[in-house]
């Protein structure tokens, strides 16, 4: 049985690296969360405007859980990220499948809760494609990567 377990668990984790979630569906799938969620930059820009029951999820792809600034997480999400959890692909659709199960697995105790009841069945990949093009790491990225800047434009 053991052999089995482990022989899923490296499949589990092996799937992430070969999964590539479509922005474009997952923007459209985002109609799922956005009456909890929204995605609203640190400037204030609206990119989805949704509900505040959930944090805002503007730069989570990366993001330590339980650490969104302002919002009132569970104590299991909190002990979770205080236990390593940051938002990767594998991790965001295992939560999203089914948030409870993976808090309790992630932490190892069969009495974590998760805030979050909601079980996205299907897309999770394509609305993590879509939140990963929505964070401070995107204008970083762009800059690094020699995309000119308006005044840059302006003197050449």
């Amino acid at each position: 049985m053991k052999l089995l377990t482990a022989v899923a668990t490296l499949g589990l984790m092996a799937a992430p690296a070969f999964a590539e979630g479509d922005a474009d569906k997952g923007e459209k799938g985002f109609n799922k969360c956005k009456s909890c969620h929204m995605v609203v930059s640190d400037s204030g820009d609206v990119i989805i405007k949704g509900g505040k029951t959930g944090p805002n999820l503007w730069g989570v792809v990366g993001r330590t859980a339980g650490t969104y600034e302002g919002y009132k997480y569970g104590k299991d999400m909190v002990a979770a990220g205080e236990a390593g959890l940051a938002w990767d692909e594998a991790s965001f659709t295992a939560y999203t499948a089914d948030p409870k199960a993976f808090l309790r697995d992630y932490l190892g105790d069969k009495k974590a809760k998760s805030k979050m009841s909601f079980r996205l069945k299907k897309g999770a990949e394509d609305i993590y494609a879509f939140l990963a093009m929505h964070g401070p790491a995107d204008a970083a990225d762009a800059d690094a990567d020699g995309e000119a800047t308006t005044e840059e434009t302006a003197t050449n």
